[in-house]
């Protein structure tokens, strides 16, 4: 599959502003637009770090392995999704203490329990849209590249 600087900038772009969207609009706050910005900012710093870093690098070693369908990309999404999920509860793990300090209970009891929130689905949905979206945008631009041939 093509590398497109389209589908980096965008795809890991749309969970993101989708989710804070979301936040914004059903909190109370006083500035939604506020809230929007702060929930959009560690968002696209999840989103965009685990685009970069391993959704990139797993596609361009797995393309040269297989070849790519829209179907193993959405798949590769949806399993990073969830390996995103394991440090993202080790950090909230570590600073679940009383006032912030260490840990009460053992981080193995603490994932299981994350994991049974309906909001931890959040994380598979987000890669596999994500990948799905970068998909989306790489084989759109190579058939108008293809058509100008």
């Amino acid at each position: 599959m093509r590398f497109t600087w389209t589908g980096l900038i965008l795809a890991p772009l749309l969970v993101p502003v989708l989710f804070s969207a979301a936040f914004a609009s059903l909190s109370e706050v006083k500035w939604p637009a506020l809230a929007f910005l702060i929930m959009l900012v560690p968002g696209c710093i999840v989103s965009y770090g685990t685009t970069i870093v391993l959704f990139l690098p797993c596609l361009f070693l797995l393309s040269l392995w297989r070849p790519m369908t829209g179907f193993k990309v959405c798949l590769l999404g949806l399993a990073l999704g969830v390996a995103v999920f394991v440090p993202l509860t080790l950090l909230e793990w570590q600073s679940s203490g009383p006032d912030s300090g260490p840990p009460t209970e053992s981080f193995l009891t603490s994932l299981v329990r994350s994991t049974a929130d309906p909001f931890s689905a959040l994380f598979p949905l987000a890669g596999l849209t994500t990948a799905a979206l970068y998909w989306w945008l790489g084989t759109r631009r190579g058939r108008s590249i293809a058509a100008q041939e």
